[in-house]
């Protein structure tokens, strides 16, 4: 199980969100009218849903639709809320969100994929009656790929509901490709079969049991029809039928072990007790922690028993009764490591890749290299498991979120404490200045100017904006005129007046010239000042609003600050306590398979004793010890007991093997395992 159901819903709501031709999509029942991103918060969000940074979207749209800064995409994000509720493992919310917000004038085929990708992950979590009610919101067909995988759905729940005949109706109209035909004949087989109509069920399992497969999905599939249909015909007390079906299951495959043993109780139910040990033997080769291996070890010395071999039986029992007695002890101390609390921390070690993807999808991939570990496949593969370790694990992802949301508080304090600071030490520069009048002196000296300008301006003063030089050389003329004024009617003061003339009247020709751009330039000077000051004005005001309000704010940020910091402490202590539930229910799953285990194992253990003992009494009775008889040369008689239980290999899934037969008389033959009944299935997303 992958997260494309999640994505895939997303992606039927969200992908048409950029602008693009109308026309595209018109027919489309399955799409969303294109519409144009108005809101810059919303493409701000939207950024990271295409990143497929979900969680940092959904905070991001949280947020914005808190301080209403999406009015133009109130619906938008609710749907894409809803569709990444889903993709995290909120289902509830997200059909919470669905069932309010999907409706006209949303398309019907919009509806329709929304709530059948809702379904496919309330199927995969276990919620039965929530997957149907939402399969049964779909209203008309849809496409014909997510019709038929709709139907294989129905079918399934159907299944798990115990409604089979619901589910033989439906699967036996259902319609789909290639690549579906195969689970929908397997789980219309497993459907009779538990309706006990093994004559229709031998036809659609046979079907998917023969049939070519190009991939290791598709054969193990193969190997899971054989298997639940060879056992199904054990149970039915029909072995002649079961044992060319269990030989068509793979020797490698991940069903093999169970294979193998119910090859073995076929033969002997037929009384071929020689032919029983060939498959038993291969199978004690095992790894003795799967329960047909077990089972075999007790198996086969039964099977030398029934052959009058004394003698091997009763090394076989001895040789399962120490491998019984070696493996218990062994439980009890993986039992001791798990109830110390390290084994969800390995878990999640092993299981962290390259990507720290965080949802319901999430899937634990490798296991961890940790003793226990060989005891735990079954349980670290099964579904329960499965999602109370993605409940855990989303409960330690938002312990990390919410410890750095408390690192967050306190650099925020930290900065209320500094901004603090700084305002104390700025705050009497700040009232000097405010007391200071500066900017009003300011602005009577530019009244002035303003007014000296104007008053150049009317009189037409050239002398007024000429240099420094010019007014200088302008003043001396005027005072040497006035000297001369004065002066007697001489001929050397007629020749100075004239020479004071030509001086002068050059130097008026040069101002004269200048005045036009000069005074332009003070224009536009005076109007720069003016702009000057009005900036000045308007900071002035600020920093007189900031004297007042500067206090105020660093109160409110930093009640806020503290609001939040206890309120993170709260989730914190909630959120420890409910990890910590988790964490317990999680390790009594573990050690509660490890206990039936070993429960498993003393009963064995205790039945190779009781048949061992017998054994010897009858050989008492009888005045002699249990020799070798000439059976012990008959295929398979001669093959010793492994030295050691051999390593550990992965487990097979068992749900597709319906219960094992007592085939074999109840004084000494074993207790035979009890798969589950055949379970339907669908191929991996």
């Amino acid at each position: 199980m992958t997260g494309s159901f999640a994505r895939a819903l997303c992606a039927a709501l969200f992908a048409a969100l950029v602008t693009a031709p109308a026309l595209a999509r018109r027919h489309d029942p399955e799409k969303l009218p294109e519409i144009r991103v108005r809101d810059l918060h919303y493409g701000d969000a939207l950024f990271y849903y295409y990143q497929h940074d979900d969680f940092e979207a959904l905070t991001r749209l949280s947020a914005y639709e808190h301080w209403n800064r999406m009015p133009h995409h109130e619906e938008d994000a609710q749907l894409l809320m809803g569709g990444l509720y889903l993709a995290l493992g909120m289902h509830n919310e997200a059909g919470r969100r669905f069932e309010a917000l999907l409706k006209d004038p949303v398309p019907t085929g919009v509806r329709n994929v929304a709530w059948f990708y809702l379904a496919e992950v309330w199927y995969a979590r276990g919620y039965l009656d929530k997957a149907a009610g939402a399969l049964a919101r779909v209203n008309g067909r849809m496409s014909d790929e997510l019709e038929a995988q709709k139907e294989l759905l129905l079918g399934n729940v159907l299944i798990h509901q115990g409604k089979l005949e619901e589910a033989i109706q439906l699967l036996s109209t259902w319609r789909g490709t290639y690549n579906w035909s195969a689970y929908a004949r397997f789980n219309l087989g497993v459907a009779l079969a538990r309706s006990n109509r093994l004559a229709d069920a031998d036809t659609f399992l046979t079907g998917v049991g023969t049939m070519p497969a190009g991939s290791e999905e598709l054969r193990a599939l193969k190997d899971r029809a054989n298997l639940a249909l060879g056992f199904a015909y054990l149970q039915g007390n029909e072995p002649a039928k079961a044992l060319p079906v269990l030989e068509r299951v793979r020797l490698n495959g991940p069903y093999s072990n169970k294979a193998l043993l119910g090859t073995g109780w076929a033969e002997a139910a037929l009384g071929d007790y020689q032919g029983a040990l060939g498959p038993w033997l291969e199978l004690r080769k095992r790894n003795v922690l799967d329960a047909a291996v077990q089972e075999s070890y007790l198996a086969v010395p039964y099977a030398f028993g029934r052959l009058n071999a004394n003698a091997q039986s009763a090394e076989y029992y001895e040789s399962a009764v120490e491998s019984f007695q070696a493996e218990n002890g062994r439980l009890d101390a993986a039992i001791g490591r798990i109830e110390q609390g390290d084994m969800l921390k390995r878990v999640l070690t092993s299981g962290r890749g390259g990507s720290e993807t965080f949802g319901w999808f999430w899937q634990l991939k490798n296991l961890p290299d940790a003793p226990e570990s060989r005891y735990l496949y079954a349980v670290l593969a099964g579904n329960d498991f499965q999602e109370g370790l993605k409940n855990y694990r989303d409960l330690v992802h938002m312990g990390d979120l919410l410890e750095r949301g408390g690192y967050d508080m306190e650099a925020y304090g930290n900065m209320i404490d500094t901004r603090e600071h700084a305002y104390a030490q700025r705050l009497p520069k700040v009232d000097a200045l405010l007391a200071s009048g500066a900017v009003t002196q300011l602005e009577q000296r530019s009244v002035e100017l303003a007014g000296r300008l104007q008053t150049i301006e009317a009189r037409h003063d050239v002398a007024a904006l000429g240099t420094d030089t010019e007014r200088d050389q302008w003043a001396r003329i005027q005072r040497i005129e006035a000297a001369l004024a004065g002066a007697p009617a001489t001929e050397e003061n007629a020749q100075l007046r004239e020479r004071l003339a030509l001086v002068k009247g050059v130097l008026f020709f040069h101002l004269n010239d200048a005045y036009s751009a000069r005074l332009w330039e003070e224009h536009r000077s005076l109007k720069d000042l003016n702009l000057a000051l009005h900036e000045a004005q308007s900071r002035w005001i600020r920093v007189e609003q900031a004297r007042r309000n500067v206090p105020t704010n660093t109160g409110e940020f930093a009640a806020r600050i503290a609001a939040l910091k206890t309120r993170i402490e709260q989730l914190q202590t909630r959120l420890a306590a409910t990890e910590d539930a988790q964490r317990g229910y999680l390790e009594r799953v573990a050690v509660n398979e490890l206990e039936d285990q070993k429960s498993r194992l003393a009963t064995y253990q205790v039945q190779a004793r009781f048949a061992l003992g017998e054994m010897y009494d009858r050989a008492a009775n009888a005045g002699a010890t249990p020799a070798k008889a000439p059976a012990a040369e008959q295929k398979g008689a001669a093959e010793e007991p492994p030295a050691a239980a051999p390593g550990p290999e992965p487990a097979a899934p068992e749900s597709a093997a319906p219960a094992t037969p007592q085939t074999a008389p109840p004084q000494t033959a074993p207790p035979q395992t009890a798969p589950p009944q055949p379970g339907p299935t669908e191929p991996p997303r």
